[in-house]
């Protein structure tokens, strides 16, 4: 039972990462292509919304695992 609870923490992660990068790598591009002169600081701030997006499912990883081998 532990088994299914971690993967659907990871997978809804996953999932819900997916979705926040789709979203925010989009709307830089379309801010990129309205104001190409701000293209290098809206790059920046992607790679910084990204990575802070990425950390949640690291941490889902995490929480499945303890959930798995409690």
């Amino acid at each position: 039972m532990n088994y299914i609870a971690a993967a659907i923490a990871v997978a809804g992660a996953a999932i819900a990462a997916a979705y926040g990068n789709g979203k925010v790598i989009s709307k830089t591009l379309e801010s990129m292509t309205r104001q190409p002169e701000m293209s290098g600081q809206l790059r920046s701030t992607m790679f910084i919304g990204v990575g802070m997006i990425e950390a949640v499912p690291i941490m889902a990883v995490v929480v499945g695992f303890i959930l798995a081998f409690k």
